[in-house]
């Protein structure tokens, strides 16, 4: 996953939208739990202080122990839970305490001027008679619940620890809950993502299929979001397929409208053997070898870069070796090839078979006896930033020196006038290896004569 690709980027979002939700959503359920925890605690306080009250002040002389004792954990000497009674207002009775509190006595929130809530209770946090954090509720009542009758401060406390480790438990089993989840969001987010984004891969994969040339047109059923980018992909590769389908046919056409004039000048001037005659059948020659040039030129660019375009190599030198080998039969000219794996030309068969027709062929007028090609992949990126293949013809003739090497390739230049042909092979050559982007170099070979390394784009 690549950080600038939209797999990511949506994989970024998602997660950072968890880790922050996730937490706070923890954070909000955790203090909505605390809070019931609290609420019902302070609620267990609250019965057991009432009941008290009630039990201990209902007689007319003195309060009197609880009959009932309610929570067990009472009769536990510092266990936590304890219970007073103890006179105010200076009076000189008695305490009572529940027996879970043996000499120790609990401090009255009264007495420390903390305010009562709504219903005439008081609350407060002490640490208990081990130093233990403790809750206390307190009521003030009158013996007998009579208006004027002596006041009462009536306590039950309970320990803080025993709230404080439920919380603890949940907060714990809480954040293995979220962490468990945030994984399981983060794994189905990335379910998700691969298989939403899963039609764009079978995209990708179809256009690589249209450029290698093993499809012409994107095929497959998509999601209705992006069928209509498959439509106008579609509609880009047959327009450009169109578009040069239509450049050949111009270029054609304006080769044989030219071509027709040009051939009633150099005819009328053949019969005239005035200079002017000369001059002008000089010029229309001149005019026939640069209209050719420009038409070549033309033709190249509008099949270089074609998508969809690609010549496997032996298709084009397997029957280049069959028909050159007949044509040199009389010099026993022997033509061998060897290929690395099945490369392919990124490009049109024709001028592949430009190229080559006209390298094995050079090679062919200048050895002795044999021709070695080598074909696949350079293992090099060429101009254009893509893959490149490469092929090397190489004969066993006298070759040639660094200087006639960098003679060669001029347009209708010729080191031997006993050879046949015109001089445009490797002129024809170059141009079309430079309208691909490739290279072709000439050197020497270790068998003896010329070597020429052609390296052309691979699909």
């Amino acid at each position: 996953m690549r950080l600038n690709s939209l797999a990511f980027r949506l994989f970024a979002t998602s997660a950072v939208w968890t880790l922050i939700v996730l937490p706070l959503a923890g954070l909000i359920i955790y203090s909505l739990y605390r809070d019931d925890v609290q609420a019902s605690f302070d609620s267990q306080l609250k019965k057991l202080v009432t009941a008290i009250a009630i039990d201990g002040m209902s007689g007319t002389d003195s309060p009197t122990p609880p009959t009932n004792r309610y929570e067990p954990l009472f009769e536990v000497t510092h266990s936590g839970w304890y219970w007073q009674i103890k006179p105010i207002d200076g009076q000189a009775a008695d305490t009572l305490v529940s027996a879970s509190l043996a000499t120790t006595r609990l401090p009255s929130p009264f007495e420390r001027k903390f305010p009562a809530d709504v219903t005439g209770t008081r609350w407060m946090n002490v640490d208990g008679p081990n130093d233990e954090p403790t809750r206390i509720v307190e009521l003030i009542e009158t013996l007998g619940h009579d208006d004027g009758a002596p006041r009462y401060s009536i306590i039950v406390a309970g320990p803080l620890d025993w709230l404080e480790a439920l919380v603890s438990n949940f907060r714990y089993r809480l954040a293995i809950a979220l962490a468990l989840t945030g994984i399981g969001l983060a794994g189905v987010t990335l379910f998700q993502i691969r298989f939403g984004l899963l039609p764009l891969k079978k995209v990708e994969q179809g256009l690589a299929d249209v450029r290698s040339g093993k499809a012409e047109l994107l095929h497959g059923v998509l999601p209705s979001e992006i069928a209509p980018l498959q439509v106008e992909l579609n509609a880009l590769i047959q327009s450009n397929q169109d578009i040069v389908d239509r450049a050949r046919t111009q270029v054609g056409n304006l080769a044989h409208a030219l071509k027709t004039p040009l051939a009633v000048i150099v005819n009328e001037a053949t019969d005239e053997q005035t200079a002017f005659a000369v001059k002008v059948r000089e010029q229309a020659e001149l005019m026939r070898h640069s209209i050719t040039l420009y038409l070549d030129r033309a033709r190249m660019a509008a099949r270089v870069g074609v998508i969809g375009r690609v010549t496997p190599v032996s298709e084009v030198v397997d029957p280049l070796i069959r028909a050159l080998e007949r044509i040199h039969r009389d010099r026993g000219i022997a033509i061998s090839m060897s290929a690395t794996g099945n490369p392919k030309f990124q490009g049109e068969r024709q001028d592949l078979e430009e190229m080559l027709g006209n390298l094995i062929d050079n090679a062919c007028k200048w050895a002795r006896s044999e021709v070695f090609i080598t074909a696949g992949p350079s293992g090099k990126i060429g101009k254009s930033g893509r893959a490149m293949i490469e092929i090397i013809v190489e004969d066993n003739g006298p070759g040639l020196t660094s200087e006639q090497r960098g003679r060669i390739g001029k347009r209708g230049l010729r080191l031997d006038e006993t050879k046949p042909g015109s001089g445009l092979g490797l002129s024809i050559v170059t141009e079309i290896v430079d309208m691909y982007r490739g290279s072709l170099d000439l050197g020497a070979s270790p068998r003896g004569g010329l070597m020429a390394r052609l390296e052309l784009p691979a699909p």
